[in-house]
This record gives C-alpha cells, structure tokens and sequence, in this order.
C-alpha cells in the first residue's frame, strides 16, 4: 500500500506542476555567481589560450590549441620538444585551491604542476613544481605499473588510491589545495594524497627519490601552475584536454 500511495503522490504532483524543474547543467569553462562572490577566478576562458604561455617560451608552443571548449595539446612521438613545452600561467599563486577537468587518449602522460619557478636556471617545469600524476591506468608504461607514477599520485612520492581515475577518452577532475605547505589531491571527488610539504617526514621522503639532487624542486611558495605536454608517451597521435581550470586565492 505504501508503494501505491507514493506512486498515486507522484502522479499528482507532476500533474499540478508540483516538481520543481531541473536546474539547468553550468556550462563548461563559466563560473556561476556564487563561486564568483566566493572568489572563483577562471584560468582557461573556453576560447584562447590567453593567459598561458609555454615554459621559458613567449607564447604557447604550437603544439597547444583550443578546440571545441578545450585546451588541446596534440603530437606525434619524438617531435620537436619546443613545440609541446609545458604550458604554464602567466600568473602566480601561492595558497589556493585549482580545480580542472581532463582526459587523454589511451596510454598517454602527463601530469598538473604548481609553485612552477620559471627561471633558465631550471630546464624544465618539474625540477621546481611538484606534480599531480595523469596516467591511463590501463595501459601507461611504464607509469600505470608502477606505485606512486599512477594518475592520482604526488608524482614519485605518495601514492593514491588509484581506483578513482576514469578510462581513457573519458573526462575527470583534479583539485589540488595547497595552504602555507599543506597539500591535498583530490581525483573525481575523492581525496588521494594529504601532506605537509617542507617539513621533516616531507624531507624524509624526497631524500628517497630523484628530487633531492634538484635543489630547487617544492623549494618555493609561490609559482606558476603547468600542465605538462612534454611526456613521449601513449598512442600517437598524442592527445591531452583540459577544461573548467578553476583557481581560487586562499
């Protein structure tokens, strides 16, 4: 009987107009107005590149375009490296909280850096910008076999839950926070990686890995947030979008 009175309730309710209307899906790359009174700024306007540039270049390199909504970075393998350099921010940040969607086609790499300190000093993005990992948990190689290099993951360092990524050709969402040191991943909704960067556990764990022969490598506060487009892997051709990248001053 309880089933019958609900489904009798529903019927009249569709039929007076009771139920409220769907609300309408946000479009991609647009900030509604209380993520813009809550500070929300947009990073990618859907359109253009502008307010991007490829690392230690005066512009996007070639390789980068902006096709059906999207940040599109497409190659071949074993191109030109200057034609798929990193892309990074013209912008800044210290303490925020980023938000960004992205898919890849199968087995490609890349990844989303931040506090990137763009100098000659430094060839490329990651010798100073720590690195949230985007690998096709399917088929990347070496980096979908291997902990810690899984999409999810502080790159090299602490290894997430790796579960959470979606297949290739198919969109997801990172949000890093990043607050006087403490950091948070989160992949489609779910937290991955919680640290403290700088501190001794921090110090610890880098002493173990690559980055301690880099000097410059998390050593700064303040940076440009990248995405990286200069990893030779996957099926060619290489392709990488991004969308709805988000950023908030915290």
């Amino acid at each position: 009987m309880r089933s019958i009175w609900f489904s009798t309730l529903a019927t009249l309710m569709i039929a007076t107009g009771t139920f409220a209307a769907d609300e309408p899906t946000q479009q991609p790359n647009t900030l509604s107005a209380s993520e813009r009174a809550d500070g929300w700024k947009l990073l990618f306007d859907g359109s253009s590149l502008r307010g991007w540039h490829s690392y230690l270049q005066s512009a996007p390199a070639k390789d980068w375009k902006v096709q059906d909504g999207a940040i599109l970075m497409e190659k071949n393998r074993g191109g030109d490296e200057k034609d798929f350099e990193d892309l990074v921010t013209d912008g800044e940040y210290a303490d925020f909280d980023l938000k960004l969607d992205w898919k890849m086609s199968p087995c490609a790499d890349s990844g989303v850096m931040f506090h990137v300190h763009e100098s000659p000093k430094y060839h490329e993005t990651y010798e100073t910008g720590a690195e949230m990992q985007i690998a096709d948990l399917a088929c990347t190689k070496p980096d979908s076999r291997v902990l810690y290099e899984r999409s999810g993951d502080l790159f090299d360092l602490i290894s997430s839950d790796v579960e959470w990524v979606n297949e290739a050709g198919q969109w997801n969402q990172f949000e890093i926070i990043s607050k006087r040191g403490h950091l948070q991943f989160f992949q489609n909704g779910h937290k991955v990686v919680e640290t403290q960067i700088g501190d001794d556990a921090w110090k610890k764990l880098v002493s173990h890995t690559k980055f301690k022969q880099w000097p410059g490598f998390a050593a700064y506060g303040k940076g440009h947030i990248s995405l990286q487009g200069n990893e030779d892997k996957g099926e060619a051709p290489i392709r990488l979008w991004f969308r709805n990248i988000r950023i908030k001053t915290l």
